[in-house]
């Protein structure tokens, strides 16, 4: 298997519900494992998310997980997730799930560089930018 960059977010608590809203997104197959899964005892901790991956099938991957108790939360400003192509249908689909109840920062629109893009944060404060590319002629 060749080396992979994936996204790794991190929750307060909301990772099974944003992976579940990113499954609905992108569609593929969601893999949740819970602190329990693998024999925590604190029951508070047992049914939150240790480790959850997002395979789709356009050959990428999510992961995610919530923080366990003592790890601080603090959303930054200094990354996003990129989604770019030349399948304006697939991506404006991705666009619209990923938008609703959430916030767009850059409407999706045709760019001086000549592609549609936009960048919005979803409802559970994800940073995300989507780039059509314009048919190169």
């Amino acid at each position: 298997m060749a080396s992979l960059l994936c996204p790794y977010l991190n929750f307060p608590g909301t990772a099974r519900q944003a992976m579940e809203f990113y499954e609905g997104v992108f569609g593929g197959t969601l893999s949740l494992n819970t602190f329990g899964d693998f024999g925590a005892p604190d029951a508070e901790l047992a049914d939150k998310i240790m480790h959850s991956a997002l395979e789709t099938r356009g050959g990428f991957t999510l992961m995610a997980s919530d923080l366990p108790p003592g790890m601080e939360h603090t959303p930054g400003t200094t990354i996003s997730v990129s989604l770019s192509g030349e399948d304006a249908g697939e991506l404006r689909g991705y666009w619209e799930r990923l938008t609703a109840g959430g916030v767009v920062t850059v409407p999706l629109e045709r760019q001086m560089w000549g592609d549609e893009f936009g960048s919005c944060v979803d409802r559970f404060g994800i940073p995300w930018m989507v780039n059509i590319t314009a048919p190169r002629t």
